[in-house]
Protein backbone atom coordinates (compact mmCIF):
# COMPACT_ATOMS: atom_id res chain seq x y z
CA UNK A 1 0.00 0.00 0.00
CA UNK A 2 1.12 3.97 -1.09
CA UNK A 3 -0.07 6.98 0.71
CA UNK A 4 -0.70 9.91 -0.70
CA UNK A 5 -3.51 12.85 -1.14
CA UNK A 6 -5.75 13.52 -3.91
CA UNK A 7 -4.44 16.45 -5.82
CA UNK A 8 -6.98 16.83 -8.53
CA UNK A 9 -10.47 15.05 -8.27
CA UNK A 10 -13.57 15.33 -11.37
CA UNK A 11 -16.52 14.03 -10.12
CA UNK A 12 -18.62 14.83 -13.23
CA UNK A 13 -15.39 13.28 -15.63
CA UNK A 14 -15.27 9.80 -12.63
CA UNK A 15 -10.81 10.52 -12.69
CA UNK A 16 -8.67 12.51 -10.87
CA UNK A 17 -4.84 12.37 -9.44
CA UNK A 18 -3.00 10.99 -6.27
CA UNK A 19 0.20 12.69 -5.26
CA UNK A 20 2.17 10.23 -3.51
CA UNK A 21 3.78 10.69 0.20
CA UNK A 22 7.19 9.13 -0.92
CA UNK A 23 7.13 11.42 -4.20
CA UNK A 24 7.06 10.90 -7.85
CA UNK A 25 4.54 10.85 -10.74
CA UNK A 26 1.13 11.83 -9.87
CA UNK A 27 -1.06 8.45 -10.30
CA UNK A 28 -3.90 8.59 -12.43
CA UNK A 29 -7.44 7.79 -9.73
CA UNK A 30 -10.28 6.27 -11.54
CA UNK A 31 -13.89 6.25 -10.00
CA UNK A 32 -14.45 2.33 -10.88
CA UNK A 33 -10.51 1.77 -8.68
CA UNK A 34 -12.25 3.28 -5.37
CA UNK A 35 -13.16 1.03 -2.33
CA UNK A 36 -14.59 4.64 -0.48
CA UNK A 37 -17.71 6.57 -1.68
CA UNK A 38 -17.31 8.70 -4.27
CA UNK A 39 -18.06 11.70 -2.44
CA UNK A 40 -15.60 10.94 -0.42
CA UNK A 41 -12.86 11.93 -2.65
CA UNK A 42 -11.81 15.72 -2.92
CA UNK A 43 -8.72 17.67 -3.07
CA UNK A 44 -6.54 17.06 -0.14
CA UNK A 45 -7.61 13.88 1.31
CA UNK A 46 -5.60 11.14 2.66
CA UNK A 47 -5.77 8.12 0.59
CA UNK A 48 -4.37 4.42 0.67
CA UNK A 49 -3.87 2.96 -2.90
CA UNK A 50 -1.66 0.12 -4.76
CA UNK A 51 0.03 1.06 -7.71
CA UNK A 52 -0.37 -0.47 -11.32
CA UNK A 53 1.02 0.03 -14.64
CA UNK A 54 -1.91 1.57 -16.64
CA UNK A 55 -1.93 2.31 -20.22
CA UNK A 56 -0.21 5.62 -19.71
CA UNK A 57 1.56 5.51 -17.09
CA UNK A 58 1.13 4.60 -12.68
CA UNK A 59 -2.77 3.98 -11.99
CA UNK A 60 -3.82 3.68 -8.24
CA UNK A 61 -6.37 0.77 -7.73
CA UNK A 62 -8.20 0.01 -4.26
CA UNK A 63 -8.37 3.55 -3.32
CA UNK A 64 -9.18 3.80 0.63
CA UNK A 65 -9.04 6.70 3.08
CA UNK A 66 -6.17 6.51 5.08
CA UNK A 67 -6.56 5.91 8.79
CA UNK A 68 -4.84 7.39 11.88
CA UNK A 69 -3.87 4.75 14.93
CA UNK A 70 -7.39 5.99 16.22
CA UNK A 71 -8.99 4.25 13.32
CA UNK A 72 -10.64 7.64 12.16
CA UNK A 73 -9.84 9.24 8.40
CA UNK A 74 -6.81 11.24 8.24
CA UNK A 75 -7.79 14.68 7.66
CA UNK A 76 -5.46 17.32 5.08
CA UNK A 77 -2.86 18.99 7.46
CA UNK A 78 -2.60 22.05 4.68
CA UNK A 79 -4.72 24.52 5.26
CA UNK A 80 -4.49 25.85 1.17
CA UNK A 81 -6.53 22.98 0.16
CA UNK A 82 -9.87 23.32 -1.14
CA UNK A 83 -12.40 22.12 -3.20
CA UNK A 84 -12.05 23.26 -6.95
CA UNK A 85 -15.14 23.80 -8.68
CA UNK A 86 -15.80 23.52 -12.15
CA UNK A 87 -17.03 26.58 -14.22
CA UNK A 88 -20.57 24.91 -14.01
CA UNK A 89 -20.72 24.69 -10.89
CA UNK A 90 -19.26 27.95 -9.61
CA UNK A 91 -21.02 29.86 -11.86
CA UNK A 92 -24.69 28.48 -10.54
CA UNK A 93 -23.37 29.11 -6.86
CA UNK A 94 -22.62 32.53 -7.66
CA UNK A 95 -25.83 32.68 -8.83
CA UNK A 96 -28.02 31.43 -6.04
CA UNK A 97 -25.97 34.08 -3.92
CA UNK A 98 -26.25 36.92 -6.24
CA UNK A 99 -30.17 36.44 -6.57
CA UNK A 100 -30.37 35.82 -2.61
CA UNK A 101 -27.98 38.87 -1.78
CA UNK A 102 -28.96 41.41 -4.66
CA UNK A 103 -32.20 40.77 -6.01
CA UNK A 104 -32.84 43.64 -7.80
CA UNK A 105 -29.92 42.56 -10.03
CA UNK A 106 -30.67 42.22 -13.41
CA UNK A 107 -30.42 39.21 -15.78
CA UNK A 108 -27.10 40.84 -17.61
CA UNK A 109 -26.03 42.35 -14.59
CA UNK A 110 -26.18 38.99 -13.14
CA UNK A 111 -24.09 37.40 -16.61
CA UNK A 112 -21.51 40.31 -16.05
CA UNK A 113 -20.79 39.89 -12.53
CA UNK A 114 -20.79 36.07 -12.56
CA UNK A 115 -18.45 35.86 -15.65
CA UNK A 116 -16.08 38.16 -13.99
CA UNK A 117 -15.60 36.31 -10.84
CA UNK A 118 -15.51 33.07 -12.81
CA UNK A 119 -12.22 34.79 -14.92
CA UNK A 120 -11.02 35.81 -11.39
CA UNK A 121 -11.44 32.15 -10.08
CA UNK A 122 -9.69 30.18 -13.09
CA UNK A 123 -6.43 33.02 -12.58
CA UNK A 124 -5.95 31.93 -9.35
CA UNK A 125 -6.58 28.12 -9.81
CA UNK A 126 -9.68 28.30 -7.68
CA UNK A 127 -12.16 27.23 -10.61
CA UNK A 128 -11.46 24.63 -13.18
CA UNK A 129 -12.32 24.85 -17.06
Amino acid sequence: MVAGRVVRFDSQRGYGFIAPDDGGEDVFLHVNDMLIPESAVHRGVVVEFEIEEGERGPKASAVRLARGEDGKPLAPDDDSLCDVLNTQEFTAEVTELLLAAAPSLTGEQILEVRGALAKFGRGHGWVEG
